[in-house]
C-alpha cells in the first residue's frame, strides 16, 4: 500500500531514507465502503487521502440536485484543499462509488513533512499544481462545452472508468437527466462508427 504512494511521490523528487520513513509514518490506512463519504459539505476537510484502491466522486448540491464534477481513482490524491489548508467549511462532497482503500494524512503531519525534509515543499507544490490544472479544466469545461462535448470529454478523460461509474452519475457529470444521456450516447456511438 505504501509502495504505490512512494512511487508516485518519487516521480516528483528523489526521496532519501528519512523522507521515506517520515512519509510512511505520517500516512495512516483508511477505508471507505461504497456510498460512504470522505467529506461532506458543511464540514472541514481534516485529511488528504491517497487513493490506492477504489473510486470516488466529487459533487455539490446545485438547484436541489447533486452535480458531479469529478471522479478520482487509484493513484490520485483526494480532498478539498482549500478547506484543508484554511480549516474552512467545505462546499464539496467526496463520496465512495466503490469500496476504497487509502492512506490519509492530516494538516499538522503535512506541515511537519514540509518543515523537516528537503523535498517536502517540492512534492506538495507538484501535487497542488496538478490539482489546480484539474480544477481549471473542470471550470473551462462547464462554461465552454455543451452537453455532447462534455460527454465526449468524459469519455476521453475517464475512458478506463466508464464501466465502473453508474450511468446516473455520468449523467450528473454531463449535466443532463439519465434519459438525455442515453440519446447523447446513441449519437456519440453513431459518430464513431
Amino acid at each position: 500500500m505504501y509502495a504505490q504512494l512512494l512511487k508516485i511521490l518519487g516521480n516528483f523528487a528523489n526521496l532519501d531514507e528519512y523522507e521515506t520513513e517520515l512519509i510512511k509514518s505520517s500516512f495512516k490506512p483508511h477505508s471507505l465502503l461504497k456510498g460512504e463519504f470522505f467529506l461532506k459539505e458543511g464540514t472541514v476537510c481534516k485529511n488528504v487521502g491517497f487513493l490506492y484502491k477504489g473510486l470516488v466522486r466529487y459533487f455539490v448540491h446545485k438547484d436541489g440536485e447533486e452535480s458531479t464534477f469529478e471522479f478520482t481513482c487509484e493513484g490520485e490524491f483526494i480532498g478539498d484543499y482549500q478547506s484543508f489548508r484554511n480549516a474552512s467549511l467545505s462546499v464539496q462532497n467526496i463520496q465512495a462509488i466503490e469500496d476504497c482503500e487509502m492512506l490519509i494524512i492530516d494538516y499538522p503531519k503535512i506541515q511537519n513533512i514540509y518543515n523537516t525534509t528537503n523535498n517536502g515543499n517540492l512534492i506538495g507544490r507538484q501535487i497542488i499544481t496538478h490539482r489546480f490544472e484539474i480544477m481549471v479544466n473542470q471550470i473551462l469545461e462547464v462554461y465552454m462545452q455543451n452537453h455532447e462535448d462534455r460527454y465526449t470529454s468524459f469519455i476521453d478523460k475517464y475512458y478506463g472508468l466508464t464501466q465502473r461509474i453508474p450511468q446516473y452519475l455520468i449523467a450528473s457529470y454531463v449535466g443532463v437527466k439519465p434519459e438525455s444521456l442515453s440519446r447523447i450516447r446513441r449519437r456519440f456511438a453513431k459518430n464513431i462508427s
